[in-house]
């Protein structure tokens, strides 16, 4: 990597803060709450298909978060068990649930901590839920090391949007593109955002997924450490 970088903003899901971990354990304790309904994995994995299926759409404006949020359960119980649930009260559940995980992505201390050292910006860029994400930060204690926090809620467009990082771009002092970078695991959120916002992006690929779609990533690592020496080099 030839480019010297100054800005880095940060992906948290599955990036920084294993949501897959935490999302299990919500899911577990929720439907500890609700008697005759068993977790099954066959049900878990229904219900991550299809919430993935809603932020998809939420990324690609064809449904608002609020409709998201205030459905999702309900629709959700109907078509798996034919029930009808109460929404609010089985959300207000699962995000405070959803909140106490704060699990790391292996080797994510470390590159904050040695990045922080540096002379790099670190911001995050999330599409979660405010209260959620806040939360989460502070509980692992990784917001020390960001100057800003921008969360989609806040700024009323989600990734990949050009007007969610012309919100952020617009409250990074001095920002300049070209000395940008934007870190995370989605190729239709934080890569097809960063390019849409003309700035450098690296894909975070622990899986080695193959990439499907038209959005190329500048760079591709597969471990968090990798970005350190990327950044280094």
């Amino acid at each position: 990597m030839k480019k010297k970088y100054r800005t880095l903003l940060f992906d948290i899901d599955d990036t920084l803060l294993d949501f897959d971990m935490a999302e299990n354990a919500a899911l577990e304790k929720l439907f500890s709450t609700m008697e005759g309904i068993e977790l099954t994995d066959t049900v878990k994995q229904d219900y991550k298909e299809f919430n993935q299926s809603l932020w998809k759409m939420m990324e690609q404006g064809k449904l608002s978060r609020e409709r998201l949020l205030s459905t999702r359960f309900t629709e959700f119980f109907k078509h798996e068990f034919g029930m009808n649930v109460d929404n609010d009260k089985m959300s207000k559940k699962y995000l405070l649930y959803l909140a106490q995980g704060h699990q790391e992505i292996s080797g994510a201390r470390d590159l904050l901590e040695e990045l922080h050292k540096q002379s790099f910006e670190l911001f995050i860029v999330t599409n979660g839920i405010e209260s959620v994400q806040t939360k989460r930060l502070a509980d692992s204690h990784f917001d020390t090391y960001f100057t800003n926090v921008f969360i989609s809620e806040q700024t009323g467009y989600q990734k990949p949007k050009k007007e969610f990082f012309n919100y952020v771009f617009n409250n990074i002092s001095d920002f300049e593109n070209d000395k940008s970078l934007i870190i995370g695991d989605s190729l239709t959120s934080d890569i097809a955002g960063g390019i849409n916002a003309g700035i450098d992006t690296m894909w975070f690929n622990p899986r080695y997924k193959k990439n499907l779609t038209k959005y190329m990533p500048n760079y591709t690592v597969h471990s968090l450490s990798e970005i350190k020496r990327q950044l280094n080099n």
